[in-house]
């Protein structure tokens, strides 16, 4: 069985719920793709959480070294890392209740977004959430 995106229509209700992003892997560094989607996300409304084991804050939101150190609820995770540490995540957010993952483009890994799938999360893989949300939302 591969993976499938959920319809776009499910797309846009999950961003349209969600309140509370995790953002797996934000750099700090303004010229990296996570820190300016989770710019855009806190622009458009969205409280940013950022983990980054090694840095304290990022956008002016306290780092938390894995998702599943984060001591309140989050809405969705959003992931910026290697496919490799994929697996990773997706049990950290199975572990924490989170109702759906996200991931970014070039993010790709179909047996750990089946395995958050059947978990009764939402998944979407290999697509950027600010694009989407401007495709979208805006």
């Amino acid at each position: 069985m591969n993976f499938r995106n959920p319809d776009p229509v499910v797309i846009q209700a999950l961003l349209a719920r969600v309140k509370t992003v995790a953002v797996v892997g934000l750099s700090p560094k303004p010229d990296r793709p996570s820190f300016g989607v989770a710019r855009a996300l806190q622009r458009f409304g969205y409280r940013i959480v950022p983990v980054r084991p090694v840095t304290t804050a990022v956008l002016g939101e306290t780092c938390y070294a894995n998702v599943r150190d984060i001591p309140f609820p989050v809405d969705l995770v959003n992931v910026f890392r290697s496919p490799e540490f994929v697996p990773a995540v997706v049990e950290d957010a199975i572990a924490i209740g989170v109702a759906a993952i996200w991931l970014q483009d070039g993010v790709v890994h179909d047996e750990a977004a089946l395995r958050a799938q059947a978990a009764g999360l939402t998944v979407v893989m290999d697509r950027c959430i600010y694009r989407d949300y401007m495709q979208w939302m805006s």
